[in-house]
This record gives structure tokens, C-alpha cells and sequence, in this order.
């Protein structure tokens, strides 16, 4: 508990049984102004977000492209997203309207959970719409049960985000300093894979042609893999950047340069603060 935000009070029960007990001894109150902080606070957080969703003729930003998920998908749509940044762009751009449904392994961080999620929520939900966003990294540790979409006949939408990195794990690396060694995939075709199991494939490596490959992959009537290519550099920043990161990240960019890795460093920026 308070893992991840400051708390004066915890409390651990059920939520009904726990609200039910607490509404009691809670006054109303009629003084907006931490209220109207906070919406504030959101307005202004909502818009940077937003600038980095944007269309870009240099590459295809993660941001983007989950911001055009939701766009797209249906007003009751389950969601599933792997562990890693798959899960921060899922948070911070599909809109929820209180039908939708987002899943993840948000306590146990453990990889490849979309794909197998997504089976289980069309198997349970038959007649809703459910959309896997899977990382490449992820999506490759549990290929083989891809096949078992096909046995059972679920037509679930899977959207792959190809960045040929383990992402996360990069970020992590990088903001302590070291370099990426060992985090880097084969460019891999999942969408010609998807084909040869008998599953239509489209792939995606132009943002101008986001928008048409998500409208035709929704409107299938069966399951459809989305292999999207995209910025391989892309930083999942937090809202507030720790001095022991910074640090990180400068010892990071000194060592890739020594080591003759300028080129991370220059794509780094392009991506990131020169689009």
C-alpha cells in the first residue's frame, strides 16, 4: 500500500464493505479549490500528453498510435497491455467511459500477459470486442500461443508495438547509467508470421497509414494481427524526472559515445525533443 503515492490513512477490505463504513464519518464539503487544483493540474498534464500524440511524417510514435486505438475501437472494447511501455501508453491515452475494460499485470509486472489475457477476455466476452497492445519483446516470449487463436476461433485484435527493443528495460538501463547492451530484438515481420498461421497480418511502417490499418483491422470479422513499426527511441518520461536519473541519463550518453554509440544518442534526441 502507498507504493506509489504518499498516504496519511490506509485502509485494506473490501471496497464496498470499507466505502460503506468511511461515507458515514466524511463531511460534505463546499470549498472547491483543491478540487479545482487538481483539474487544473489535469488540463495542463492532458496537454503535454497530447502534444506527443500527434501525427509525425518521421516516424510512428507509440503515442500515436495508442491514442488511435481508442479513437478506433469500440465503445465497450476490453483491453489487455503487455507489462513495459505498452502499459504507460495504454494509462495515458485509451479514453475509459466506464464500458471499457483495460487489463494488465499491474501488480506482478510479469511480460508477455497481453496475448493470453485477450484469449481468455474473447473466451469470456464472446461478444465484445477485445484488443491485445503487446510489445515485440513480449508478444515474441509467448508466440506459441498465438496458434491458439486460430484453434479456438477468437477473434481478437492484436496490435503489436515493433520497436525491436526491449523497452523498458532499455529506459531502466539508461536512466542508471548504462548502456543497452543485450536489449535489442531482431526486426521481426510478426504480420508475415501472422499469415503463415493463418491470420490476417497488416503491417504498418508509415504513421500516415495508421489510421486506415486500425480501421480495417476493427472491421474484420475474425482475428487480425497489426505490426506496427515504431520509434525505437521512444522515452516513456514520468511526470517528474528524479536528479538521480538525469545523472543517469548524462552517464548514459557519455559511455554510449566513448563506446562509439553516438548515433543512439543523436536518434535519442531526434525522437524525443526534435520531432
Amino acid at each position: 500500500m502507498a507504493r506509489t503515492a504518499k498516504s496519511t490513512w490506509r485502509w485494506w477490505g473490501d471496497i464496498k464493505a470499507t466505502l460503506r463504513a468511511l461515507l458515514p464519518l466524511v463531511e460534505e464539503k463546499s470549498n472547491r479549490k483543491f478540487l479545482d487544483k487538481a483539474l487544473e493540474h489535469y488540463r495542463d498534464a492532458r496537454k503535454g500528453l497530447d502534444d506527443l500524440a500527434k501525427l509525425s511524417d518521421k516516424a510512428i510514435h507509440p503515442q500515436y498510435l495508442a491514442q488511435q486505438i481508442s479513437h478506433f475501437a469500440a465503445d465497450d472494447a476490453i483491453f489487455t497491455c503487455d507489462v513495459g511501455t505498452p502499459t504507460v501508453w495504454a494509462a495515458r491515452y485509451l479514453k475509459m467511459n466506464g464500458k471499457r475494460r483495460l487489463l494488465g499485470s499491474f501488480n506482478h509486472g510479469s511480460m508477455a500477459n497481453a496475448m493470453p489475457q485477450a484469449l481468455g477476455a474473447q473466451a469470456t466476452a464472446p461478444g465484445r470486442q477485445v484488443i491485445a497492445m503487446c510489445g515485440d519483446g513480449g508478444f515474441s516470449m509467448l508466440m506459441g500461443d498465438f496458434l491458439s487463436v486460430v484453434q479456438m476461433k477468437l477473434p481478437i485484435k492484436i496490435v503489436v508495438f515493433n520497436n525491436s527493443v526491449l523497452g523498458f528495460v532499455a529506459m531502466e538501463m539508461k536512466a542508471g547509467g548504462y548502456l543497452t547492451d543485450g536489449t535489442e530484438l531482431h526486426d521481426t515481420n510478426f504480420a508475415r508470421i501472422a499469415e503463415a498461421c493463418g491470420i490476417t497480418g497488416i503491417r504498418v511502417e508509415k504513421a500516415a497509414d495508421v489510421d486506415g490499418a486500425l480501421q480495417r483491422a476493427f472491421s474484420i470479422d475474425g482475428p487480425v494481427l497489426v505490426d506496427v513499426v515504431v520509434a525505437k527511441e521512444e522515452l516513456a518520461i514520468p511526470p517528474q524526472i528524479k536528479l538521480e536519473q538525469a545523472k543517469g541519463f548524462s552517464l548514459y550518453m557519455l559511455r554510449a559515445i566513448i563506446s562509439g554509440r553516438g548515433d543512439e544518442v543523436i536518434e535519442l534526441a531526434k525522437t524525443n525533443w526534435l520531432r
